[in-house]
């Protein structure tokens, strides 16, 4: 047969579902950049993608603004990729455009600057923006966020100037932020004067509440304390003050405390960035509702990362947000022979996630509940000396969470014991010392069994930095 014959001997691909022509991404933060890594990989991918961000600079690592703000590291090393490496890859940027307008019937978009970009499909990866409290003040001077490089770079000219900062959110954020504002003041003046004081507010009363229970949360607080930061839990926010020429002074209590302040930065959370996807007339609730495929309500338009929304969750950390882009990116490359048949693309599902994070050089491992119920059995561990605690809440001889500070290595092989669901009540007496002894029990009892035991979970398993 000739090859210009239309005919083929078998099955043409052009049967199944056509090759997108040409993709827009919306948003050039770390998911619109995963996608975009992950579809340059892939045949069968769209002919054309083009990469829309707000921001002025490429894709850089937001996990990293912490050590940025801190002097620990160099602006470089956030970059994820440069200019060249889109050029490279047939991949057209454009930067430091907002997208105000989606006219879905025309399936086209419209920049702020006036720039229309027509798609045959479009991928929303919009992120998040700062949660904000409900309390006046907030659009006063000196009031600060820390979710992108020009926050740092705000925050890192306030360090270096000295004074007083209150951050409000005692979650991984507001820590990470409280830090490395002391770090960069005593690094740069040191030889001045002290360098910054820093209280942190935290609503809840313990520090990290959604990962740590008491105990963790109190050693979390001890360590942080002796490093030089101010610590107030149970902190009822209530109003920022006015200096009188619009410049933020102090942070006034419900309990009528006030704590002066030459800057205040917000960390109690992130909300989905919905807006442009509301405007449009898509299903939006918490965030842009998505089906299993991560496709919205209108069938051209896809939802990835922090401003979608799937069964009713949202998300702030990689590990799910890195799922949703492989499942996204089969759905975009029909024809790629990565994918299996179009029936079995893959769908995303939730899964159990660990959660591993590092707040200013100390390590936090947790899953499941954080506090036990009355049918929890609990084993506790807790090395004053060195810093090291661990707590175990197992049902019926099952984990179900766990909670680890300090030294953490051995919380994946928890997490794996966890999913698998193994009944442990063999190795119960050495459980909290790790996996070495506790396999020997397991692996000793096993020997002793006739009956086929299921084989040991992998110690690797899923896990979430913030995003």
């Amino acid at each position: 047969m000739h090859s210009d014959d239309p005919t083929p001997d078998a099955p043409s691909r052009d049967e199944g579902p056509p090759t997108i022509d040409h993709l827009v991404i919306v948003g050039s933060g770390m998911a619109g950049q995963r996608l975009v890594e992950a579809l340059v990989q892939r045949e069968g991918a769209p002919r054309r993608i083009t990469l829309i961000g707000a921001e002025a600079c490429p894709a850089y690592n937001r996990i990293l603004l912490s050590p940025l703000l801190a002097g620990e590291m160099e602006r470089e090393a956030l970059t994820l990729r440069d200019a060249d490496w889109y050029a490279e890859h047939g991949v057209e940027l454009v930067l430091g455009e907002r997208v105000e307008r989606i006219d879905r019937a025309a399936r086209r978009l419209t920049t702020a600057g006036g720039r229309e970009i027509a798609y045959d499909r479009l991928v929303l990866a919009t992120g998040s923006t700062p949660a904000l409290p409900p309390v006046d003040g907030l659009e006063l001077d000196g009031v600060h966020a820390f979710r992108d490089l020009d926050d740092a770079a705000a925050l890192t000219r306030v360090a270096e100037r000295g004074g007083r900062a209150v951050v409000i959110g005692g979650g991984l954020l507001g820590l990470e932020a409280a830090e490395g504002l002391r770090k960069r003041a005593l690094h740069k003046r040191a030889r001045e004067q002290d360098g910054m004081s820093v209280n942190v507010l935290q609503r809840a009363s313990r520090l990290m509440n959604r990962q740590l229970d008491a105990t963790a949360a109190g050693l979390l607080e001890a360590e942080l304390e002796g490093r030089g930061l101010e610590i107030v839990t149970g902190a009822d926010l209530e109003r920022l003050e006015d200096d009188g020429r619009g410049r933020v002074c102090a942070v006034r209590l419900a309990d009528g405390r006030r704590l002066a302040a030459d800057c205040v930065v917000l960390a109690i959370g992130i909300a989905p960035s919905v807006e442009l996807g509301r405007r449009a007339g898509l299903e939006v609730h918490r965030g842009i509702v998505v089906d299993d495929s991560l496709t919205s309500s209108d069938p051209a338009i896809h939802a990835l990362g922090e401003c979608c929304e799937f069964e009713g969750r949202t998300y702030g950390l990689v590990e799910p947000i890195w799922r949703q882009v492989e499942v996204l990116a089969a759905h975009l490359s029909p024809h790629s022979s990565n994918t299996t048949p179009d029936d079995e693309t893959p769908r995303y599902v939730e899964r159990p996630c660990a959660t591993k994070l590092k707040v200013s050089g100390i390590s936090l491992y947790a899953f499941g509940p954080i506090e036990p119920d009355d049918d929890h059995e609990v084993l506790t561990y807790h090395d004053p000396e060195h810093g090291d605690y661990r707590r175990l809440l197992l049902r019926d001889g099952r984990l179900e969470g766990a909670v680890l500070y300090g030294d953490t290595a051995a919380g994946p092989w928890y997490f794996a014991e966890a999913l698998a669901g193994r009944n442990l009540d063999a190795c119960r007496q050495a459980l909290l010392f790790g996996p070495a002894d506790a396999r020997a029990l397991l692996d000793a009892t096993n020997a002793a069994t006739p009956n086929p035991a299921t084989p040991h979970a992998q110690d690797r398993s899923p896990q979430e930095e913030a995003a």
